[in-house]
């Protein structure tokens, strides 16, 4: 099978034939519209758009990002010896390292290649894994290459990245709530939860009564745009790990692509934006984006716990199947039935000495544990 490959800087001029051809737009986080809100808002990052081709027609899409991270950020929520951590990061010069990413460093799960159905799918995807080798070559001073995040099922495939001298490596779970067919509001869901749950849910909302709740429309992110980003870069600060900072120019070209489909809510204390939540339904799913937290406000009116509520709510209102509450904060997740679906990633230092080095450091690297519960009666 003879398979050639393209490679556009910007979503504008890829041929609508191509999207066509390879027939993914039915999911929002490969739409041209879905990839242009990030493209034009973000633009300190660079933006590549493969298409692999077979007899000219698409029959593959991968996207990737190039940007510049510390490197304490990749290594400080692995967990290894503080003498591990210290080699790996003198062999990045404890610095700032240059990264491809193949998937979106925005979005938590397997956004960052599409197969076409009925094409083979090792071959296809081996067409996406040369033409990234091909990016990093060209790509000066690049230090490494990582390509993320692949459920159980995709590994036959995927595992292939191995004789490319990439390793895998587990990352956080994304933790997903499935909602049954019977739960027509938030006290359906409440009353199939143990007591203990079902005190914490009601609990939050009582502690977070004085929060006013909004949904907001376009113009309601261009006025409140400072205080979005603000409170965003507060709460990606808490976090173990942020890849990158997103501009969030981004929620209002998303809102004006996608209306309703694109949610933002915020909360408002005595007339102030005290946290906001973000999510995109996407098919059948409900999937939470980024939120913002006043962390001065947030133990007292548990804005936070709010928000997890309101993705339940929200949940529940669209009528989803299911709801990607993605990563981090997974054991408070867990109280409200969210269950871990495993995620892998594959990386390597662009150099082969560096990463024969590097590899074994990646094998071994262990998520950070959290207690599951059980919450449902």
């Amino acid at each position: 099978m003879s398979l050639n490959s393209k490679i556009f800087k910007s979503v504008d001029v890829i041929p609508k034939k191509y999207w066509d051809s390879v027939n993914c737009c039915t999911n929002i986080y490969y739409s041209p519209e879905f990839l242009k809100s990030f493209e034009v808002a973000n633009t300190d990052i660079e933006f590549n758009y493969i298409f692999i081709l077979k007899d000219e027609e698409a029959v593959a899409f991968a996207n990737t990002q190039i940007l510049t991270i510390g490197v304490e950020t990749i290594t400080q929520n692995i967990r290894m010896s503080s003498k591990i951590r210290s080699v790996v990061n003198n062999m990045f010069c404890n610095n700032q390292i240059k990264v491809l990413f193949c998937g979106n460093v925005f979005l938590s799960g397997e956004y960052g290649t599409f197969l076409k159905d009925g094409e083979p799918k090792v071959e296809t995807f081996n067409a996406i894994a040369k033409v990234v080798k091909q990016l990093s070559k060209a790509t000066k001073r690049l230090n490494a290459i990582f390509v993320k995040d692949f459920e159980n099922e995709s590994l036959h495939i995927t595992d292939h990245l191995k004789s490319y001298d990439y390793a895998a490596m587990q990352v956080e779970p994304n933790m997903i709530i499935t909602l049954k067919p019977e739960w027509h509001s938030f006290e359906d869901y409440k009353s199939a939860l143990k007591s203990k749950y079902r005190v914490k849910a009601n609990k939050t909302d009582s502690k977070s009564k004085k929060l006013k709740a909004k949904l907001f429309t376009k113009e309601d992110i261009k006025t409140h745009k400072d205080e979005l980003q603000a409170l965003y870069q507060n709460t990606i600060s808490n976090a173990d790990f942020n890849a990158q900072v997103l501009n969030l120019d981004t929620y209002k070209n998303l809102k004006e692509s996608f209306g309703e489909k694109f949610i933002v809510k915020g909360y408002f204390l005595n007339e102030k934006l005290v946290g906001f939540l973000s999510a995109m339904q996407n098919e059948t799913n409900l999937d939470a984006h980024f939120i913002g937290i006043d962390y001065a406000n947030n133990k007292e009116f548990a804005i936070y716990p709010r928000i997890l509520n309101d993705y339940l709510r929200l949940g529940i209102e669209t009528k989803s199947s299911q709801i990607n509450l993605g990563r981090t904060a997974s054991e408070i997740k867990s109280t409200l039935g969210a269950q871990p679906k495993a995620l892998i990633c594959y990386c390597k230092h662009k150099r082969y000495l560096p990463n024969q080095i590097l590899k074994p450091f990646i094998k071994n690297v262990k998520i950070k544990s959290f207690k599951q519960h059980s919450v449902f009666k």
